[in-house]
């Protein structure tokens, strides 16, 4: 009963939350719209399919940090920060500020994601496809994916999938309304300190 109370409390949040967060940045919205526009050829937006909740598979929202067809030039699907050609000036900006995450409010908006949940991982990686992951794996799927997780305030990227996959059940485990308060005030202090995730 407590957790379903927690679950309900905690869509109204997204919902309200996400609804919010749109309206009163949109004008910045738009302002970060333009300058990726201005700045190089293609769209203003980045849409990927990534795996949800219970294995449903949907399309996330980014503005795009880098040069059309990324994903099939260079290295893939692996991206490094620091050197990679492929991100564009606005991209570096963006990434370092975790700007490039914001039209994931649209995904929240929806119902496809929540404020806080484990990341939604692509369709192909780590595991190839949501059925050939393993069965303790499996549920980090269990709740909606989040825009910042647990993961995002302590294991960071530099953690291997598994280590990732273990804190995000661990997430699962705890949930309550305050732990997504506690994740959400540390996500805006890592990001205000400027380490982006």
């Amino acid at each position: 009963m407590y957790k379903m109370l927690n679950m309900i409390i905690k869509r109204i949040v997204d919902f309200f939350g996400s609804a919010i967060g749109l309206v009163v940045l949109s004008p910045f919205l738009v302002i970060i719209a333009i300058l990726i526009k201005c700045s190089s050829k293609g769209p203003v937006f980045f849409l990927q399919e990534r795996i949800g909740k219970q294995g449903k598979v949907f399309k996330i929202i980014k503005f795009r940090t880098m040069v059309m067809n990324a994903e099939k030039i260079g290295s893939g699907v692996f991206i490094n920060e620091k050197n990679d050609d492929r991100i564009t000036k606005v991209g570096r900006f963006l990434r370092s500020t975790s700007l490039d995450e914001l039209p994931q409010l649209f995904n929240v908006l929806v119902g496809d994601m929540s404020l806080v949940g484990p990341r939604p991982p692509v369709v192909y990686h780590p595991y190839d496809g949501y059925g050939n992951y393993p069965s303790w794996a499996k549920k980090r799927f269990d709740m909606r994916p989040g825009m910042t997780g647990l993961v995002q305030i302590t294991s960071r990227s530099e953690s291997s999938w598994d280590e990732r996959i273990t804190v995000d059940n661990e997430y699962i485990d705890n949930f309550s309304v305050l732990l997504d308060l506690k994740i959400l005030f540390g996500t805006i202090m890592t990001v205000i300190k400027g380490e982006a995730y």
